[in-house]
């Protein structure tokens, strides 16, 4: 027989089996790369607008242009699609206005070195402006250039450099998307390419870099000054908050538990200001660098969104809430539920009602997850084999958490199926007490010595529900056998039994009159009588012991017995307050 493997082998192979499909969707397949190398690039998140496929082209992040090309299916050769052209039109133009250097830190130290000690005097191939496309702002002008057949070319004119530095074309597409002609639409462009450019040559200029920087230092120092009195407050009343709660405790009036809301409140609006200032705080640092306005903008308008998914999950977690109450409050008060059942029907109604509620929460909770992670361009923007990956992964956890899943599903069957309910005095896995809590994942149980029990749904499998719509309770007597007059002390008890079942205190209680069943077990020493009780649900424990209290007292004295009779219940269980001997 082989051995089997150990829970922590079975979860690493598990996780090495998803990274593996995992890396393996991020591969491409050689039938794809090979079909992918025979035709042309696809578009990355392309625009598709009726006729044409859109592209947009950006200068420091914000949109300046449209660019078009045509529709799948159109025929003929159709050029380029509108998303590479705009990434290679957006790589133009970021060549005349944000310095890059070609080379690596090392190179450059390398090519300094050389041009020292043998080849002085010459230009250096990693001066950032080695191609001469740098320069003034107002030096820089784009021109529209005539070629043969028509072709509107856009290039830019620099003194550095002997030729135009070419920078797009305007198609036929680009005409009919924008609604112009050709020439006018080129007219168009140039003016607004060469006016976007010269701006931003001077955002990268030294001199609005240094203004930048004093002021976004300025801005930070303002802040943080701010965020440490606010985090200085949020200390102060998390302090205040346990004194507010013992005045509350010790005095009765008005006044304290209208000043512990009011710090509550003002606690929890300081710690959201805290993270607000912290996003301001990033805002502040992206503005630092040149291009990052669009970005600083969406960092700051980040958390109004998050708010504003926040509210609308809050209002349908309070709708959906509202409904799963009224939907149960009709179903527990059914006019066609018996008398009898009604009882046990409210109890339900209460598990269900705080069940369902944490249900709806979970999956608001979720759903505002899915939403802000969605709304992220980075995750939102992934491929698909990305997703297949993340698939893989998710597959590997379900693996690793099957234990919480299948608490999960059993929590939902032992709700449906009516096993038991909040209040209800259960035993499960030799475990007894009163359940005080169902959830989705565990069951909470209080035994009589007020320990709480957490019992995983999972292993509720078998049950023994003492108080389900009924309770009943054994009631167990130890007669001796050398008692004289047995008809006697038996007719006492069924006298007895008689009197409790009529008893007014306790005729609302007993479902049925004390039954008694005679004589169950028989000793060396001594007859074992028993009486049945049964009562409603959970009223067992106290009519038992106070019909035992008076079958002590009516046999009391009882002639020609060796010894006094006692009750006994069998079996035992210390742990049972009802004293009902399951």
């Amino acid at each position: 027989m082989a051995r089997r493997q150990p829970p922590w082998r079975r979860t690493a192979l598990a996780l090495l089996l998803a990274l593996t499909i995992g890396l393996a969707a991020l591969q491409p397949h050689p039938l794809a790369a090979a079909t992918a190398a025979a035709e042309p690039p696809a578009p990355v998140d392309p625009s598709n607008a009726g006729s044409f496929r859109l592209g947009t082209v950006r200068i420091l992040g914000v949109p300046i242009i449209t660019v078009a090309s045509p529709a799948v299916g159109s025929g003929g050769d159709t050029g380029p699609e509108a998303a590479e052209r705009a990434r290679v039109i957006e790589g133009n133009l970021s060549q005349l206005y944000e310095p890059r250097n070609p080379c690596t830190a090392g190179e450059r130290l390398g090519e300094a070195l050389l041009d020292h000690l043998s080849v002085e005097g010459t230009q250096a191939a990693c001066d950032p402006n080695h191609l001469g496309l740098q320069g003034p702002p107002e030096e820089l002008r784009v021109v529209l250039l005539g070629e043969p057949g028509g072709v509107r070319r856009l290039a830019a004119l620099l003194p550095g450099r002997a030729s135009p530095f070419p920078l797009l074309t305007v198609t036929e597409q680009d005409a009919l998307f924008n609604g112009l002609p050709a020439d006018r639409l080129a007219e168009r462009w140039r003016g607004l390419l060469e006016r976007r450019l010269r701006s931003a040559r001077r955002v990268f200029g030294e001199e609005q870099i240094n203004q930048r920087l004093q002021t976004s230092l300025i801005s930070l120092a303002g802040l943080t000054l701010l965020m440490a009195v606010v985090v200085g407050l949020w200390h102060l009343s998390h302090r205040l908050l346990p004194r507010l709660q013992q005045r509350c405790e010790e005095r009765s009036g008005r006044l304290d538990p209208l000043l512990l809301r009011l710090t509550q409140l003002c606690s929890r609006l300081l710690a959201v200001l805290v993270v607000l200032l912290g996003v301001a705080m990033g805002a502040v640092l992206l503005l630092v660098w040149p291009g990052q306005i669009p970005a600083a903008i969406d960092v700051l308008l980040q958390p109004l969104v998050v708010l504003m998914k926040a509210l609308v999950l809050l209002a349908l977690a309070a709708v959906l809430r509202g409904l799963v109450g009224l939907l149960l409050a009709q179903w527990a008060s059914h006019p066609a539920v018996r008398s009898d059942h009604r009882a046990r029907r409210r109890q339900r109604y209460l598990s269900l009602l705080r069940v369902l509620r944490r249900l709806v929460n979970l999956a608001c909770v979720l759903l505002f997850a899915i939403w802000t992670v969605l709304g992220i361009p980075v995750l939102r923007d992934l491929s698909s084999n990305a997703v297949l990956a993340s698939g893989a992964v998710l597959g590997a956890l379900a693996l690793v958490f099957q234990g919480l899943l299948r608490d999960f599903v059993a929590g939902l069957v032992l709700l449906l199926d009516d096993r038991y309910a909040i209040g209800d005095w259960v035993e499960i896995t030799g475990r007894s007490g009163e359940v005080v809590d169902v959830g989705v994942l565990s069951t909470e149980l209080r035994g009589t010595d007020q320990r709480v029990v957490v019992v995983p749904n999972s292993q509720c499998e078998q049950v023994v529900n003492h108080t389900k719509l009924r309770s009943g309770a054994e009631v167990s007597l130890l007669l001796p056998r050398t008692l004289t007059d047995l008809p006697g002390a038996i007719g006492r008890i069924r006298e007895e039994l008689a009197a409790f079942g009529a008893d007014p205190r306790w005729a609302a209680v007993l479902l049925e009159p004390p039954r008694l069943l005679g004589i169950e077990a028989m000793t060396e020493t001594d007859l074992q009588v028993k009486a049945l009780l049964i009562t409603q649900a959970g009223q067992h424990g106290e009519a038992r012991r106070a019909l035992l209290g008076q079958l002590v007292e009516r046999l009391q004295g009882w002639p020609e017995r060796p010894h006094q009779p006692y009750p006994h219940n069998r079996p035992h269980h210390s742990d049972d307050p009802s004293g009902s001997g399951f």
